[in-house]
């Protein structure tokens, strides 16, 4: 069940203290904090209310006394562990009711705030982006924000609040917008599970991408597709996406706006169909991977990255190639571990594409590859493939350089690798199967097994010819006609002891 967002408005705080832990020789107590329909737990000894006791009477002037003294004698037993939690449990509930509006830090971390609540979320990310954000941007290396952090600014910027409620100037959400402005490369890390000790459930938390203006890269793993906003406002910068566990479709991640058009075309196409939606392009998009997701079919969204050269899909329920003529740039392409069996006339679809890898699929044969003349790289390990003939299908393209069968029913075939090396011909040598360089013994083999393959084609031929011969009606062997024929046949210039007898007949005559 997806747990309840939170509402705009700031929602009641509530804590209580739920129970006791003996830990070692001392008691630890287990406080079970409310935020509107979030709740979490944490665990504090008695030292540790002590220590935040102390901070806030420094802070924030509070009384002293407030906090309940403490016991070294029978500090264990049961009923002052009792008593104790029950005091204990007022402290805090006094606590929050005395700074309603902004949490003061100490306090705000003793209860995790940081972790769990929207407002201690925000403050604690603009803090360390305060301090660190300048260093991580000149170091351009990949910022990780969990999905919580980014519902958390997203939702502290749609309240009339200001940027700095609790007069931090370290935790004010400006240095975030500066931050998320400038950053480059984004990873989103979800989970299926819920977040920490809470109820919380990232996946039904949406968050909003368009505080991001300069974004190259960005990765989201785990989450729900209809909980990503503001994608399309990437596409002005954006050349990397990579969506994993997240999606059921293409359409719903390229044009997530498709939902609200009957009818959409890409901008600078010409149709003659009515339109409601001229969409616009991922110009900068040059690499896609959507792997390990649960898409069926590669649908007509793909009309919306004409410029990716590298597109993966591997890890899917994909059942047949379609649409991808419409990328034209398509350089490498990933289509292994899903459900693909046949592969009739790719290359109408694939006819640029250096690098394919159909791994893990269940193909049977490979006709359809033998017209892929810019193929350089072929990976079909682990299909069904067990005939060595299905070679030939791609023996003649004369760009190949690294096959990968390993795995297949073929393979179990005696001499399997020079005999699968030399349906290549003259190129046997210029091949890396299964990632392993010819050797110059397979090499010796090759052009054994190519002599035996080359007298068998002329013995063939000949059988075929005598074949001919013989079907051709009266010059069958030992018919009575071609008796008769031998009788009376002329003498022939070809025949040189035949012309000797004739001439010899004739000088008698005379």
């Amino acid at each position: 069940m997806d747990a309840p967002h939170l509402s705009d408005q700031s929602p009641e705080k509530r804590v209580r203290i739920v129970g006791s832990e003996l830990v070692e020789n001392y008691t630890v107590y287990i406080i079970e904090v409310k935020v509107g329909d979030h709740s979490w737990t944490v665990k504090h000894r008695y030292s540790d209310f002590h220590d935040l006791h102390e901070k806030l009477t420094v802070e924030k002037k509070i009384d002293k006394h407030l906090l309940p003294p403490k016991k070294i004698i029978g500090k264990n037993s049961k009923s002052l562990v009792e008593k104790r939690q029950k005091e204990l449990e007022v402290y805090l509930q006094t606590l929050l009711s005395r700074f309603p509006a902004a949490t003061p830090k100490v306090l705000s971390n003793f209860l995790h705030f940081h972790l769990y609540e929207i407002n201690g979320i925000a403050a604690a990310l603009a803090e360390e982006l305060f301090h660190n954000g300048e260093q991580l941007l000149a170091a351009g290396e990949v910022f990780f924000l969990r999905p919580l952090q980014l519902y958390a600014v997203t939702q502290q910027l749609k309240l009339a609040k200001p940027t700095c409620a609790n007069g931090d100037a370290k935790a004010d959400l400006g240095h975030i917008m500066d931050f998320t402005c400038r950053l480059k490369y984004l990873k989103v890390p979800g989970m299926k599970k819920t977040v920490g000790t809470s109820n919380i459930e990232e996946q039904s938390l949406p968050f909003d991408l368009s505080i991001f203006k300069a974004l190259l890269q960005i990765e989201i793993s785990d989450c729900d597709a209809g909980q990503i906003k503001g994608l399309p406002s990437l596409k002005p910068t954006l050349a990397t996406l990579s969506i994993h566990l997240s999606a059921g479709t293409m359409t719903e991640i390229l044009v997530p706006e498709a939902s609200e058009f009957a009818q959409w075309e890409p901008e600078g196409v010409d149709t003659d169909c009515p339109v409601t939606a001229i969409i616009p392009t991922w110009k900068m998009l040059t690499t896609l991977d959507m792997s390990r997701n649960f898409i069926r079919c590669i649908d007509n969204s793909v009309k919306l990255i004409p410029e990716v050269e590298f597109l993966d899909l591997s890890h899917n329920e994909l059942s047949l190639v379609e649409n991808l003529q419409h990328l034209y740039n398509l350089v490498h392409l990933d289509l292994s571990f899903n459900k693909l069996t046949v592969l009739e006339c790719v290359h109408t679809k694939l006819g640029n594409v250096k690098t394919l890898n159909l791994s893990g699929n269940q193909l049977e044969t490979l006709s359809g590859l033998s017209k892929l003349y810019s193929l350089v790289n072929l990976d079909l390990s682990r299909n069904k493939l067990a005939q060595l003939d299905e070679i030939k299908h791609i023996s003649t393209l004369p760009c190949l350089e690294k096959l990968t069968l390993a795995e297949n029913p073929m393979c179990i075939i005696p001499d399997y690798r020079t005999k699968v090396l030399a349906q290549f011909c003259d190129r046997a040598s210029e091949v890396c199967l299964d990632g392993t360089t010819t050797t110059e013994k397979e090499l010796d083999t090759v052009e054994v097994l190519k002599a035996i393959q080359k007298a068998k084609v002329a013995k063939d031929r000949m059988a075929n010819n005598d074949k001919k011969v013989s079907d051709v009606p009266g010059q069958a062997a030992g018919g009575p006609q071609s008796s008769s024929s031998s009788l009376v046949a002329p003498p022939s210039s070809s025949s040189p002891s035949l012309s000797r007898s004739t001439c010899s007949s004739q000088g008698n005559h005379i």
